[in-house]
């Protein structure tokens, strides 16, 4: 669900406002995973208000998500960025996930989910858009080029990375890998058939 088009999304899709669908329909799921906007929180928005304010400012949406997500009673996941205020996140991190990208995002959860083994990030790898690390990590974000790669190779190396092989380049910047919700998935679908 998404208040605008998703295009490539290959799975059932609402296009809605999702605290209006959620507070309206939520009591018709087992579980909703939340990912509310993360432009507040972001690297880039603190590297903007460092420099004389030059990032927009952006809405905190974690409290209003929380809040819904608590009063209809359902499990929930919220996920967001580094820095977003989350209640006893645990971090996901690509690499341990096999994947090529490191792309690390918190999750809170209304159960207690394990946190797994942070694996090591001894590999250089390069800002957004400067290439790959020697070991071939990449940084998937913005929307500029890649030093040393086609706009072709660029969707391709960033599809490989993620493990995500239907988006467009401008969705991957903002998508987190399927192998984060799968993980996440399998702890949820253990609580609902014990309760």
């Amino acid at each position: 669900m998404d208040n605008r088009p998703q295009l490539h999304y290959p799975f059932e899709f609402h296009q809605a406002d999702a605290l209006e669908f959620c507070a309206q329909h939520g009591q018709e799921f087992d579980v909703i995973h939340a990912s509310p906007p993360c432009q507040r929180f972001t690297r880039i928005a603190s590297l903007g208000r460092a420099r004389n304010r030059t990032y927009p400012e952006h809405k905190d949406w974690i409290a209003s998500t929380r809040n819904v997500l608590v009063y209809l009673g359902r499990h929930y996941i919220i996920e967001n960025v580094m820095g977003a205020p989350l209640n006893n996140p645990i971090v996901l991190c690509g690499a341990s996930f096999g994947l090529h990208v490191y792309r690390h995002r918190q999750f809170e959860s209304s159960i207690l989910l394990p946190q797994l083994k942070h694996v090591s990030h001894n590999d250089r790898t390069p800002s957004a858009g400067n290439g790959k690390s020697p070991k071939g990590f990449i940084s998937v974000c913005g929307s500029g080029g890649v030093r040393g790669m086609t706009s072709i190779q660029i969707l391709e190396y960033w599809s490989f990375a993620m493990g995500i092989n239907w988006m467009s380049r401008d969705e991957l910047a903002q998508a987190i890998p399927p192998a984060y919700t799968e993980f996440i998935g399998k702890q949820l679908i253990v609580a609902i058939q014990e309760a």
